[in-house]
This record gives structure tokens, sequence and C-alpha cells, in this order.
């Protein structure tokens, strides 16, 4: 339970980097490639360590198995990543990364009705308490927002939650280093079949007659610099490889429901990491919001935290009183056998006399 806890820090910080590190890029790279390209690159440096684990347990992927890692990777990477960058081109990424965030909501209904994890009434206060939260941080009083950017970033949100719950059983048999590497790999292939069809010249006019200028005639190779390297191999490697790993090992020792804490904490943790690094300015509806989402957060956590801390405790007391019981018993039977000794020593002594 623990180290479940310790993988979803680590991907929370991870992906609260996300897009501050992409701003760092400064738009050097077409989205589109920028997505394919760090799930192929992330799914490269996770294969020698998912082939050795293969290795070590004896495990066959079978093309059952591929097939559906290559379904997981359509999802939650060629489809959901897609929306996700439509989603960017009609309204501001900050809203859109906190509007994903409320991934949870998603993750609740999908892994109830495909994996049977139940629904607790501490889910529902924390949702509700996290949806107040984003509605602050994002300032919808105050705010424009687009139809189609909203149901684009919802389309996606469900797309994820989907791919998250659906790689639990594959999580399960393989682990999360295979489960990772393996639907990266498809996924991000899957998109570079997809970008090859934007230089069919019918395809490239469609999309940029609809303002869509970013899925036409895609590059596949542009816009590297040595300045720019560091930050994209960060992306691709600690965010994207490092990052999901952890989130589908977390699975391994904790339900989905908890893991998706990782997007409770990150509309808290992104607004800081930016207001730190690149000194994003933090007004007042901001903290509110923060507030909100870290009380819905703590909702959810600390019930079963403090329910695993007494039952621990109530094994540390069984433990002591079984050690105590067992010392007790020893002792009683060191003093019978002393006693025997003692009985059965005498004639002897009294016959020698």
């Amino acid at each position: 339970m623990k180290k479940g806890y310790v993988y979803i820090a680590i991907t929370t910080i991870l992906f609260s980097l996300m897009e501050i590190a992409l701003k760092g890029l400064g738009g050097a790279f077409n989205p589109v490639q920028l997505t394919f390209t760090r799930f192929l690159i992330g799914g490269a440096v996770l294969l020698p360590l998912a082939l050795h684990h293969l290795n070590k347990n004896h495990l066959k992927i079978t093309k059952g198995d591929m097939a559906q890692f290559a379904m997981l990777g359509l999802i939650g990477i060629t489809i959901s990543m897609t929306l996700y960058q439509l989603s960017v081109v009609y309204t501001q990424a900050s809203v859109v990364a906190v509007l994903f965030s409320s991934n949870p909501i998603f993750v609740m209904v999908f892994a109830f009705l495909l994996l049977g994890e139940p629904i607790y009434r501490r889910n529902i206060v924390a949702l509700a308490l996290d949806l107040v939260g984003i509605l602050f941080v994002i300032n919808i009083v105050h705010m424009k927002l687009s139809l189609a950017g909203i149901i684009f970033v919802l389309l996606a949100t469900i797309t994820f939650a989907l791919y998250g719950v659906g790689g639990k059983k594959p999580t399960v048999k393989f682990g999360g280093t295979v489960n990772t590497c393996m639907s990266f790999l498809l996924g991000g292939l899957e998109m570079v079949l997809l970008s090859l069809l934007t230089y069919i010249p019918a395809v490239a006019h469609m999309f940029s007659s609809l303002g869509l200028t970013m899925f036409s005639r895609i590059p596949l190779f542009q816009g590297y610099t040595l300045q720019n390297l560091p930050t994209f191999l960060f992306v691709c490697i600690g965010v994207t490889g490092i990052g999901y790993v952890c989130y589908f090992l977390a699975m391994e020792s904790v339900s989905v429901n908890t893991v998706s804490l990782v997007f409770f904490f990150k509309p808290v943790l992104a607004p800081i990491l930016a207001f730190v690094i690149l000194r994003d300015p933090m007004p007042a509806t901001k903290i509110i919001g923060i507030c909100f989402i870290l009380a819905g957060s703590l909702t959810n956590i600390l019930p079963p935290l403090l329910a695993g801390r007494k039952s621990a405790d109530s094994l540390d007391r069984e433990a002591v009183g079984t050690e105590h019981a067992l010392t007790e018993a020893e002792e009683k039977a060191r003093r019978e056998k002393q006693r025997l000794k003692e009985k059965h020593g005498h004639p002897k002594r009294a016959k020698s006399s």
C-alpha cells in the first residue's frame, strides 16, 4: 500500500511539470509530432526494462495481448491525446489542464462498470469538492469558454479514463512497465501512420480549410535543437516514460480510484510549480480552488490511510499479546521441567547417601 502512494506522488510531480516543460519548448514542435514522438521515445526507453521483466517472470505476450495493447494505445494515446491537442486549439491550455484533471469522475464510473470496484460516499464527496475547486481555478465567471474546446477536453478526459481503467488487467498480468511500454509504442506507431495520411492533398486541404493547420502535413523530424534537447528529453523520458510507468505500477498496489488521486493533486501542484518556476500569477480564486481540491483529496485519501493505520496498530497489539502469551507458556514449561527434574533427582541422591 505504501509503495503505491510513493508511485502516486512521483506521477503527480512529473505530470504537474508537463505543461511547464512544454511551455519551455516554446512551440518548437508541432503538437501532434511532439505527442507521438514523446510516447515512442518513452516506450523505447522502457523496452529493455519490459523485456527483462518478461524474461524474469517467464511471461509471453500472445496475439490477443498485442491486440489489447494496440487497443489501449489507440484509446489512450492516439484518440485521447489527439482530442487533447484539439481542445488546446479551441481554448486556453491552462483551462484544458485543469478540466482534464476531472479524470477521477470518469475513472470512478468506468472502474465500477468494468472492474466492479466499489464507489464509497467519500468518493462522491471528494469529487464534488474537486469540481468546485476546478471551477474556482479556471475562474469560470470571468472566462469565455469555447463550447468546442470543452467538448474536446471532456472527450479526451473520458477516453484517457477508459485507457487507465482498461490498463488495470494487463498491468496485473504483465506489470506496469510492460503495459506502459507496449501501449506507448503501439499508440505512437498508430499516430505516425495517421500523420502520414495528412500528406494526402485532400486530407491536408481539409484540415487547413477548417483552420486546423497543426493536423495538415504533420512533420516527423522538425524543431530539434541543442537548446531544447534537455527539455525535450525530460518530457519524453521523465514525464512520459517514468511518469506513466509509475502510474501503472501504482495500480499493482492500490485500486484504480486511488491511483486517480494523481488528477486530484495535479491542479493543486501545477499552478504552484508554475508560480515558482514561471512566475505565473496566483489570484485569490486560484488559491480558493486549490484549497477545495486539497479538501477533496484529503476526503478521499485519509479514511483508508487511517483505517490502514488502525488495522496495523491492532495487528501490532495482537502480535505483542501473542508474544507475551508465548513467553508465559515458555516460562511455565521451563518451571514444570525444572520441577520434574528435581522430583526425579531426589531419590537418586538419597540412595547414594
